[in-house]
């Protein structure tokens, strides 16, 4: 498997919510990332995917909720966010996608 399509694996989409936008305003980008990749491979799958300079990352898991399914119980899975700051001058665009 290519070094790319690992970078993939680790990133799985970008974050578009309030809380996002606002962190983007501040030089931040929020991506899901796999439950088990870490700081390092996040810096390195953003650096590499979209060719800019990563100062820092920030990781948090949201648990996920128990909700009903048909009258089932069932129960999101655990999600990992990362907030990627970026050195000053790189931008991310995360509306037009990969």
């Amino acid at each position: 498997m290519s070094a790319k399509a690992e970078h993939y694996d680790v990133i799985r989409k970008p974050i578009i919510t309030e809380k996002a936008t606002m962190a983007s305003e501040n030089g931040a980008v929020v991506f899901e990332v796999a439950i088990d990749s870490n700081k390092p491979q996040i810096k390195e799958a953003v650096e590499s995917l979209f060719g800019v300079k990563v100062k820092a990352v920030n990781t948090t898991i949201t648990k996920g909720k128990a909700k009903r399914f048909r009258g089932q119980l069932g129960k999101r899975k655990d999600v990992k966010k990362a907030y990627v700051t970026l050195e000053e001058g790189n931008t991310i665009d995360v509306t037009t996608g990969l």
